[in-house]
C-alpha cells in the first residue's frame, strides 16, 4: 500500500515537473517569437530611415541631450515642378516635400524642421508652395543655407522662423525665366511683372530686406556677365538683412532647440 502511494506520488511529480518543463519551453518559445518580432520592427524602421535619408533626403533627430524631436529635410539640386527633370539632375520634388511638411505639423511627437538647403533654382509655383508650407508651420523652424540658394531658392531661405548662411555659400538673384514658346506682347511682361512682385514681397515679408533694396539686387546689370541680378556671398546676404546670421549645423541646431524650448514653456510643458 505504502509502496503504491509512494508509486503514485512520483508518477504526480514526474507529471507536473514535465508540465513545468513544456511550460518553461513554451514561455521560451514565445520570449524567442517576441524578441524576433522586436528585432524585426527595428530592422524595418532602420530601413524605413536610411530610404528616407537615400531618397527623400529627410530624417528625424532624436539622440541630442535636449531628448527633442527635430525633421531634418535637405532642399537639393533643382525644385521639380509639375514636368518630370531628366533622371540624371538630382531634383527636390515638391509632391514629396508638401505632404511631408503636412504631417510634422500635424504630429504630435515633432517638435521643429531643421532645414539644409542647397538648390540651383527651379520651378516657381513648387517652389514658393513649399515655402509658404514652411512659413505656415506653427512648430519651429530653422534654416541653413549651404553651398547655394539660388533663384527661387532665396524664398525658401527666408521662409524658416530664423536662417543661417555658411560663409563659403552663395545667392544669385535675378528676375523671373520662362521655357518654351514665349509671346512677345504686352500681356506677357505684366504676368512676369506679377509673378516677381509674388516672390519680391514673399521675400520682404519673411526677412529685413525693403522691397526697392530687393528689387534693385534681382534687376542688377554689373554683376552677372550673361544675365540680369546679383550674386551674394555669406555675410553679404545678412548685411543685405536677407539672412538673420552667419553660422553652421552647430549654431543651427542651438537655435532650434533653443526656440523648442521657449515654445513649450510659453505652453507649460517644460
Amino acid at each position: 500500500m505504502q509502496n503504491d502511494i509512494l508509486l503514485e506520488d512520483y508518477l504526480i511529480n514526474k507529471m507536473k515537473n514535465q508540465a513545468k518543463a513544456e511550460e518553461n519551453k513554451e514561455g521560451k518559445k514565445r520570449s524567442t517569437k517576441q524578441q524576433e518580432e522586436e528585432e524585426k520592427v527595428r530592422k524595418e524602421n532602420e530601413d524605413l530611415k536610411d530610404k528616407k535619408i537615400s531618397e527623400y533626403g529627410q530624417t528625424l533627430l532624436e539622440n541630442g541631450n535636449k531628448e527633442h524631436k527635430i525633421h531634418l529635410l535637405s532642399i537639393i539640386g533643382e525644385i521639380e515642378g509639375h514636368e518630370c527633370l531628366p533622371q540624371h539632375n538630382k531634383t527636390t520634388k515638391y509632391e514629396h516635400v508638401l505632404p511631408q511638411l503636412a504631417a510634422i505639423e500635424d504630429s504630435n511627437e515633432i517638435d521643429g524642421l531643421l532645414i539644409l538647403i542647397n538648390t540651383v533654382g527651379g520651378d516657381v509655383e513648387a517652389g514658393l508652395a513649399i515655402a509658404e508650407m514652411i512659413a505656415s508651420l506653427s512648430k519651429p523652424t530653422v534654416s541653413l543655407v549651404l553651398g547655394g540658394s539660388h533663384s527661387i531658392g532665396v524664398p525658401l531661405a527666408v521662409s524658416a522662423n530664423y536662417s543661417y548662411v555658411v560663409p563659403s555659400a552663395t545667392m544669385i538673384i535675378h528676375p523671373v525665366r520662362m521655357n518654351g514658346t514665349v509671346v512677345g506682347v504686352a500681356q506677357t511682361f505684366e504676368y512676369f511683372e506679377k509673378i516677381q512682385d509674388r516672390i519680391i514681397k514673399f521675400v520682404v515679408d519673411h526677412s529685413k530686406i525693403s522691397y526697392t533694396d530687393f528689387k534693385n539686387l534681382m534687376l542688377d546689370t554689373h554683376q552677372l556677365a550673361k544675365d540680369v541680378g546679383s550674386i551674394l556671398v555669406g555675410e553679404e546676404m545678412v548685411k543685405k538683412g536677407i539672412i538673420d546670421e552667419v553660422g553652421g549645423i552647430k549654431e543651427a541646431l542651438k537655435m532650434i532647440n533653443t526656440m523648442i524650448d521657449q515654445r513649450k514653456e510659453a505652453k507649460g510643458n517644460p
